[in-house]
């Protein structure tokens, strides 16, 4: 599965090269990620650049535009060079460089693709002389031991590192605010602070530690309910990055609307409606889709920010599967440029389109598998002679499928059939029925034979109290039968 470049998965995989480093099978697999190329896509989104890069605000800006630009080849001109000026604003160095290099690769007679050598040298001569001017005045609210003091001091120096990219660093400073804090509220700004290093480390772990701790933070209830939706949105994607997408999608579901640009250095209600629509589709059936996402009051007010999504899970729900993969597909683009998307799309694509699959089949004992080619590979039925032949990608995708108990069903090559291995309950059920009918008439029967005998004075076999006269199979008056 493709990653996230290097140049922007630097900063995010210092959490996840750290817990690495225990093992020389985890560092070596690290290693790998870390080599392989940026995914490119050649379709043009359908976001315009400025439109969508001005709904963000702080580091991840130049995260999204790198991440743009070195995977987009309509628009890296323009993502760059954003991206350069993002780099220069935060006096980022190391930042800057990279998107130095990467414009100088893809426009290399730009003005821009050389570096400022005189920018590079004054920066780094401005970052020195604040770095110092700030450490030398920690150590005098140190010396002075005013508590107050020492916790800004901390923060602002914590603050100064996370602006030019030293994420270790920053971390540190924000750790020892912990120890100063007075009151909730410093508690609380310090730990949301530590969760943006974490996010921009890509260490999920300590997100999610953060956020249990935000959670426990003993804030007045008014500050609770203000910072609840930028918690939720914080745990549902440390929830996307691990993989537990049923969880996220529940997480997403409870945002509170009233989120807005409160967090959008880290996530947008746009952002909301498009990871909890997608974690959804590939993970709820369709009544927990109707009733757990189109039905939600809360959730409808972030899908009506992405009309697209709600379409597709409506399509999902009633069972036009094919609207809904062509709107995703519409969309893949968008999304493989998305910073905490790219890495997770074809595993969430094709989980949704398994699942499509799987609906598909229910109804039904035997499929034909061009009525099925038709709704989930159009492309092979319009360019290829023989779409459902065994060489096919869409048949050895089913293949694969029942290799993998996915599918509970059996392959009919020669009359192109896809047919099921579930007993058909209808079918079932008729038979229980007849068989139930069957031993009721027999039963009725015996019982008619016996009234009849009853009311004509009838026994069968031998009178005991009459003597041996009667024998075997003599029949008497006045008596009962059967008793």
């Amino acid at each position: 599965m493709d990653t996230l470049p290097d140049s922007v998965g630097s900063s995010q995989m210092d959490g996840e090269a750290s817990r690495a480093s225990g093992t020389p099978e985890a560092a070596a697999a690290m290693a790998k990620s870390r080599s392989k190329a940026p995914v490119r896509v050649e379709e043009a989104p359908k976001f315009d650049l400025d439109t969508y890069i001005a709904n963000y605000t702080g580091r991840t800006r130049y995260d999204r535009l790198y991440l743009i630009g070195t995977c987009s080849p309509l628009l890296a001109n323009d993502a760059l060079k954003a991206a350069i000026s993002e780099a220069k604003a935060s006096r980022d160095i190391v930042r800057y460089e990279k998107a130095v290099r990467a414009l100088a690769e893809v426009a290399p007679n730009d003005p821009e693709a050389s570096l400022n050598s005189a920018w590079v040298q004054e920066t780094q001569r401005s970052v020195t002389a604040q770095t110092e001017r700030l450490d030398t005045e920690l150590r005098g609210y140190k010396n002075n031991l005013i508590k107050e003091s020492i916790r800004m001091g901390n923060e602002d120096l914590g603050n100064h590192y996370y602006e030019i990219g030293d994420l270790a660093a920053a971390s540190k400073a924000y750790a020892r605010v912990r120890d100063v804090c007075t009151t909730p509220n410093h508690i609380t700004s310090m730990l949301f602070k530590m969760v943006n290093v974490c996010i921009e480390r890509g260490d999920w772990l300590s997100v999610q530690t953060n956020v249990h701790r935000l959670r426990n933070s003993q804030s007045k209830p008014d500050d609770a309910a203000r910072n609840e939706p930028k918690i939720g949105a914080t745990y549902a994607l440390s929830q996307m990055h691990q993989g537990q997408f049923l969880e996220a999608a529940n997480t997403f579901l409870t945002i509170p609307a009233d989120l807005g640009d409160s967090f959008n250095e880290v996530i947008t209600p746009n952002d909301v409606a498009v990871y909890g629509g997608l974690c959804a589709l590939a993970s709820m059936n369709r009544e927990e889709l109707q009733s757990q996402v189109l039905d939600n009051q809360n959730f409808r007010n972030f899908l009506e920010l992405e009309p697209h999504i709600r379409r597709a899970i409506a399509f999902f729900c009633n069972f036009k599967f094919r609207a809904c993969l062509d709107i995703l597909e519409a969309y893949r683009p968008d999304y493989l440029l998305d910073i905490h998307l790219q890495r997770f799309l074809p595993q969430i694509y094709k989980l949704i389109r398994t699942k499509s699959m799987k609906q598909y089949m229910i109804p039904f004992s035997t499929v034909t598998l061009d009525s099925m080619a038709k709704i989930f590979a159009p492309e092979v039925i319009g360019g290829e002679a023989r779409p459902t032949d065994i060489s096919s990608p869409f048949v050895q995708e089913i293949i694969g499928l029942i290799q993998d108990e996915v599918l509970d069903a059996r392959i009919d090559l020669e009359r192109g059939l896809l047919v099921s291995n579930k007993i058909d309950l209808r079918s079932e059920v008729q038979r229980n029925a007849l068989e139930n009918i069957r031993e009721f008439n027999q039963e009725a029967y015996w019982r008619v034979m016996r009234a009849n005998c009853i009311a004509h004075g009838l026994i069968v076999g031998a009178d005991r109290s009459a003597g041996p006269g009667m024998g075997k199979g003599g029949f008497s008056r006045d008596s009962t039968m059967f008793d």
